[in-house]
């Protein structure tokens, strides 16, 4: 499943809630802010199984120009295969403050300063349901 926003318009103080459920057979999924494809101002990234660790990993990581910067890794259990899920992202300026579906907040700083988010992606082994800026 890929779906791909352009021309949309996140701003500080704004939020986007996204809903979905998980593929039983899931390896990864993500949610991309930013300005393009190659200008991302936040990568959130569950992974299910990455590499030869089978433990679920929460990834979160800025591209600039094409290049990813260093990445934030935490344990993962908010997220299971073949449930059901809702995230909220909301942007405070300084960082991206993202409510995980067991309550769980997770931090990233808004490491390229972006005020206004015009690009948006979600992809990966999830069925999306319900997304919404507000």
């Amino acid at each position: 499943m890929e779906a791909e926003l352009k021309n949309v318009l996140l701003k500080t103080g704004d939020q986007l809630k996204v809903q979905g459920k998980i593929h039983v057979d899931a390896k990864r999924f993500q949610i991309d802010l930013g300005s393009s494809s190659s200008e991302l101002a936040l990568h959130f990234n569950p992974r299910f199984h990455d590499g030869d660790i089978n433990a679920p990993l929460l990834v979160c990581n800025s591209l600039c120009d094409g290049i990813w910067d260093q990445e934030q890794r935490d344990s993962l259990s908010a997220f299971q295969p073949g449930s059901k899920f809702k995230v909220l992202v909301k942007h405070t300026g300084k960082q991206f403050e993202v409510k995980l579906p067991d309550g769980q907040m997770v931090e990233f700083p808004n490491r390229q300063e972006v005020e206004v988010i015009s690009y948006i992606r979600v992809k990966g082994d999830i069925s999306l349901t319900s997304f919404k800026i507000y």
